[in-house]
């Protein structure tokens, strides 16, 4: 196991944003300058809507996000926009609550945007991805990771790998480099990130020679009975296919009834809420390790610092960085503000350059592929890292195997 040792302090502080504001005059990378098409009236902003959850179960992932994706439209207008004309991101609270984000989808496109973006669950992009199919306006998600995504929505592309993706290499990084041999699969069952993450592990992990000790859903059920049953079966590790709202407690129970295997997950464990003393051994899936020092996330790690007196909380902050770089981009290849026009322009993306890795779109394909960051986290801190290309599925969207109970 080659592991690459870094430690890096994150701290969680909440700022007050608008639930519906004009974040405006805000921009990114260095981009060319030309752009055609705009009439007179639009030349002076390119409005992008988005949509993230800044309070509520998703706000840990959603708000590092949205600073992202703030700072990234800062960075662009103090470059001079597209052509001269400023980036203004129109953003949305959701409040974590599926029907506010729908409405919030209505009310951005009443903004006249050319794009939409945000959200890293696959159950608020659900919510928000009709409105803006029906309006013909692409919506790029920034962290939702269900492949399943793309098959149900023409103009919908994911910034971030699919769960399929995430799910198989945290199955071949257990077995394969920490000889973990036995599981114990805990699952959200109301939360469709969570079941398709769960069964595209378990399929993998099977395949590999695996054995699930034990699969449940958590919901409704007596955390310490099912820690009991954990106990009593000893497994090498717990699987935890969960929102970043109920990891911290679920790790918590199972720590107090002393067991002490490590417990793996996807990218929603990647949130503060996990990153103190007495979580024991947390392995989970991500987009990227923020390092400061790193040669490819360094530069974005210190210029959200500055932005906001702390470093970035997770790699959401990335990722929502990449999507507006990534949207102003086919904009500025685009030529053209109009929605089809962007949307022809992200189909055509290859090799865009981000923060959390290379982006392109295959003909007929809306998911990156991209490599999976496994991060090892010891009483909260970052002890560790591997990037893992796992082997290839027969498709981006394979259907996960059902979890039973």
């Amino acid at each position: 196991m080659n592991l690459n040792m870094s430690r890096m302090g994150s701290v969680f502080v909440s700022i007050a944003l608008m639930e519906m504001a004009i974040i405006g005059a805000l921009a990114i990378a260095e981009i060319d300058q030309d752009l055609i098409g705009l009439e007179d009236d639009q030349a002076q902003v390119i409005r992008i809507g988005a949509i993230y959850n800044l309070e509520g179960s998703q706000s840990p992932l959603d708000l590092p996000s949205a600073r992202g994706a703030w700072l990234a439209v800062k960075e662009i207008n103090a470059l001079g926009g597209i052509g001269g004309s400023e980036i203004e991101l129109n953003l949305c609270d959701g409040k974590s609550d599926p029907e506010l984000v729908s409405e919030c989808a209505e009310r951005l496109l009443d903004l006249n945007i050319s794009a939409m973006m945000g959200l890293s669950d696959t159950d608020m992009v659900l919510a928000a991805a009709p409105v803006a199919a029906l309006a013909e306006v692409p919506f790029v998600t920034s962290g939702a990771t269900s492949p399943r995504l793309v098959e149900e929505y023409e103009g919908l592309f994911l910034a971030c790998f699919g769960d399929n993706v995430q799910a198989r290499a945290g199955a071949e990084y257990a077995y394969n480099e920490m000889d973990l041999k036995t599981c114990s699969l805990l699952v959200d069952g109301d939360m469709e990130y969570a079941r398709l993450l769960a069964g595209y592990f378990k399929e993998r992990y099977l395949d590999l020679g695996g054995e699930i000790t034990m699969e449940a859903f958590v919901n409704g059920s007596v955390l310490d009975s099912l820690s009991q049953s954990i106990g009593d079966r000893n497994p090498d590790m717990i699987y935890l296919a969960v929102g970043p709202d109920k990891a911290r407690t679920i790790v918590e129970v199972v720590r107090k009834a002393g067991i002490h295997c490590p417990i793996f997950g996807g990218d929603s464990l990647d949130s503060p809420e996990l990153r103190e003393e007495g979580m024991g051994r947390i392995i989970f899936s991500t987009h990227a390790l923020l390092d400061e020092d790193s040669s490819t996330t360094g530069e974005f790690f210190r210029a959200y610092q500055a932005e906001y007196g702390h470093p970035p909380e997770n790699a959401f902050s990335a990722l929502g960085y990449d999507t507006v770089n990534l949207l102003v981009e086919a904009i500025d290849r685009a030529g053209s503000v109009d929605p089809q026009a962007i949307h022809e322009a992200l189909q055509n993306t290859s090799r865009f350059r981000g923060v959390t890795g290379e982006i392109s779109y295959q003909i007929g394909g809306r998911i990156p592929n991209k490599g999976v960051t496994m991060i090892l986290l010891i009483d909260g801190e970052i002890a560790g890292s591997e990037i893992i290309t796992p082997e290839p599925a027969l498709s981006e969207t394979d259907a996960a195997p059902s979890i039973a109970t």
